[in-house]
């Protein structure tokens, strides 16, 4: 699991994934069968959520920061007293799809089981081989939760279940319209990659609002996890993916930038940890298939890049207080054309994390800072320093308002409230 309710602590290196490699040699089908499912762990982004920050891998011990209060993950290594030793393959199978424990409780929904009930029995056999024989067993005892009594009560939940869960087939078919590719696409995007868990807005149950395409525009049309936004991942033009291209998706999730963007928050560990290891193949057919999600607002007017900003800043007669504070502390990385530098230091022209409806990502990566993901294909870090300490949460407002207004960007201003709310309440890594 990863991404709802969770601290967003930086998820283990390709080196501690490695490491949970146990001994155990196995041999013909069954090591070919273990190593789909290391990849296939690798696409659910099991390790962020399951190993702990400088601890063992899939050990356990990472806090969930819930509106309920704080969960500990547990511990899915093949150890037979704190771990899943004891687990048979039905054991397993019903708590990664149905959302229910061996000893019979529901399972949090901080565990994505919703989307996971779309995984395929074969890739369920796959995983539970890799978890079984291919990780090192490690001794670490469940952390109690931190939920208060009576949030506590685990029947609920089952209730919880009953109503958001959607049921377990005995297997997930392609819809008809689909060709392969789109196929595949779904299927990790709705399944495997459980990527609503944070790009869809949530109910006042805690649910999210759709679970598919076909639950309704909803669906990665953007949700709050942890004080960051999730952008929206339908075709939008303004807050959407509708500028960017099959390509720009597929080499966003390789490396974590491209011309458009750089990752940030907990998508920098979803980078780190899971996509950049996905074939190419199948980051196309993610990308393939989040080019086919229609607009959420389809009647919303197209962005168009102006060049009014860049020559007023360029002549020296910046019209407000943000533009001013604009030349001081950002235009030497992103220019006075909000055009940046392809890949080093991002575009605010027309950037959909700009023009978002909620500011507050952008508000905390101004107040915070950010450094790009370092990946195989893009070992190169770039950082961004916080502004916290130099600028007040009216200046804040004033900067982050003006660039959210110019180029041709179009989006609400900022208050000095918001900014002053934001501060202090990131836990995730920059």
């Amino acid at each position: 699991m990863k991404r709802l309710f969770r601290a967003l602590l930086l998820g283990a290196s390709a080196s501690a994934f490695a490491a949970a490699v146990s001994a155990a040699p196995a041999s013909g089908a069954d090591a070919a069968l273990i190593q789909h499912g290391e990849y296939l762990a690798r696409a659910g982004d099991c390790m962020a959520c399951h190993t702990a920050k400088g601890g063992k891998p899939f050990a356990g011990g990472v806090p969930l920061a819930t509106p309920i209060g704080t969960i500990y993950s547990t511990n899915i290594t093949p150890d037979a007293k704190t771990g899943i030793g004891g687990y048979t393959y039905d054991d397993f199978d019903r708590a990664l799809r149905h959302g229910v424990a061996k000893a019979g409780y529901t399972l949090y929904p901080a565990m994505p089981y919703p989307s996971y009930a779309k995984i395929r029995p074969d890739d369920v056999r796959a995983l539970y081989a890799y978890f079984m024989h291919g990780v090192a067993p490690v001794d670490s005892p469940a952390r109690q939760n931190g939920i208060p009594w009576p949030l506590s009560i685990r029947w609920p939940l089952g209730v919880w279940r009953s109503v958001f869960a959607p049921a377990v087939a005995s297997d997930v078919a392609a819809s008809p319209a689909d060709n392969e590719m789109l196929a595949r696409g779904r299927y990790l995007v709705e399944g495997l990659g459980h990527c609503g868990a944070c790009h869809t807005a949530r109910g006042v149950m805690l649910q999210e609002k759709a679970l598919t395409d076909g639950g309704g525009p909803a669906f990665l049309n953007g949700g709050t996890v942890e004080q960051w936004f999730a952008n929206d991942l339908r075709s939008d033009d303004a807050e959407g993916l509708g500028a960017w291209s099959t390509a720009d998706i597929a080499q966003f999730l390789k490396s974590g930038r491209n011309a458009h963007s750089a990752a940030f928050g907990g998508m920098r560990d979803v980078v780190v940890d899971s996509t950049q290891y996905l074939s190419d193949d199948d980051l196309t057919a993610i990308a393939t298939y989040l080019k086919s999600l229609a607009p959420a607002a389809p009647a919303a007017q197209a962005l168009a890049y102006s060049n009014a900003t860049a020559g007023a800043l360029r002549a020296g007669h910046p019209a407000t207080l943000g533009a001013r504070l604009f030349i001081d502390n950002c235009a030497a990385c992103h220019r006075t054309d909000g055009k940046g530098y392809a890949e080093v230091f991002p575009s605010l022209a027309l950037s959909s994390t700009v023009n978002a409806a909620d500011p507050v990502s952008l508000i905390h990566i101004v107040l915070d800072g950010s450094t790009m993901p370092g990946t195989a294909s893009a070992p190169t870090q770039f950082t961004m320093p916080g502004f916290a300490q130099r600028l007040s949460d009216e200046q804040v407002a004033e900067v982050v308002t003006f660039i959210r207004s110019a180029w041709g960007n179009r989006a609400p201003s900022v208050s000095a409230d918001d900014v002053r709310k934001a501060r202090g309440t990131v836990t995730a890594a920059k």
